[in-house]
């Protein structure tokens, strides 16, 4: 595990080389959720790169990446553990000897049933325990970074347990007992903003709110993904694309689509936005044929404003 952040620029330098271009706004985030040993959540909309600032977190600091993708109807079985239930019929078949001794002379059922209650601790113990993400978190014999993915789509309900997760950092199986976090994790949270979180979440919690980046910002995306985009060209692309997500669209396009589209130019030999080309690969950068039609409307005038940075 690497040491923590020292600085907001030392936090910055080591997202960048985990290949992470970060605001200066997102650095300090980062920097004080791990001094401070706070989880932070992230709200943005989709696509502007939440996830991918999980794992770039994790990689700069070394830690092992848990990753919990919450949807509707997500409960706390799903997200601790879960029993192997084949492998327990397995060793019940390879004991059925054993247990036939353990059961004989038994004088009733309720005696039979009695006696075989008393091995419960061979059939619900750690061997047959199938950690899911929280438990893999808590139990970990080293520090991970627990990302939690997606939290607005899971129901109120879940969101009031992991609350309690993260207040204690300890879970609890009925059949074996608490497990206690030997390290506590770094927690990230990530949200769409599907539905509104509760305020004692949020207080629990660092905000940051991530929005698409600037045009500056991007243009050092692009180009730090894609070596061979030249500057003027990276700057057409970036212009395109900021005019494109200001039109009233259904879904505009997030980061991960402008560098698909900045691929596909630069496959297809262009150097500048030829009107026609980007008629022709909007289907990259747009998922809605509403969304796609709203901007061949708008095509001439983005075309013109991108010639023209």
């Amino acid at each position: 595990m690497g040491a923590p952040f020292q600085s907001i620029d030392e936090a910055a330098r080591e997202l960048a080389r985990a290949g992470y271009l970060p605001s200066r706004e997102i650095a300090t985030a980062i920097f004080l959720a791990d001094r401070l040993e706070k989880p932070v959540l992230v709200e943005g909309p989709a696509g502007v790169g939440k996830t991918d600032l999980a794992r770039a977190f994790a990689e700069a600091r070394e830690l092992p990446l848990v990753r919990l993708q919450c949807y509707e109807g997500l409960d706390e079985a799903k997200a601790l553990y879960e029993w192997e239930y084949a492998k327990q019929l397995l060793y019940t078949q390879l004991l059925r000897d054993k247990i036939g001794e353990t059961l004989a002379g038994a004088g009733s059922l309720g005696e039979a049933a009695e006696r075989i209650a008393k091995s419960d601790a061979v059939f619900f113990s750690e061997r047959f325990l199938l950690p899911r993400p929280i438990l893999k978190a808590v139990t970990s014999d080293v520090p991970v970074l627990l990302l939690v993915d997606e939290i607005d789509k899971a129901d109120p309900e879940f969101e009031a347990f992991l609350l309690e997760v993260l207040q204690d950092f300890a879970v609890t199986v009925p059949e074996l007992g608490t497990f206690r976090a030997k390290h506590a994790p770094h927690v990230l949270l990530t949200s769409n903003a599907a539905r509104e979180l509760s305020d004692a979440l949020k207080r629990r919690c660092l905000h940051l709110y991530v929005d698409y980046p600037d045009r500056e910002r991007e243009l050092r995306i692009l180009r730090s993904r894609l070596p061979g985009l030249s500057e003027a060209f990276g700057k057409a692309i970036v212009e395109a694309v900021g005019r494109i997500r200001a039109l009233d669209l259904k879904k505009a396009p997030s980061i991960a689509e402008s560098l698909d589209w900045a691929k596909a130019l630069l496959l297809l030999g262009a150097d500048s936005l030829d009107p026609k080309l980007v008629a022709d690969t909007l289907s990259l950068l747009l998922k809605h044929e509403q969304d796609v039609a709203r901007v061949r409307e708008a095509l001439p005038e983005i075309a013109l404003a991108a010639s023209r940075v």
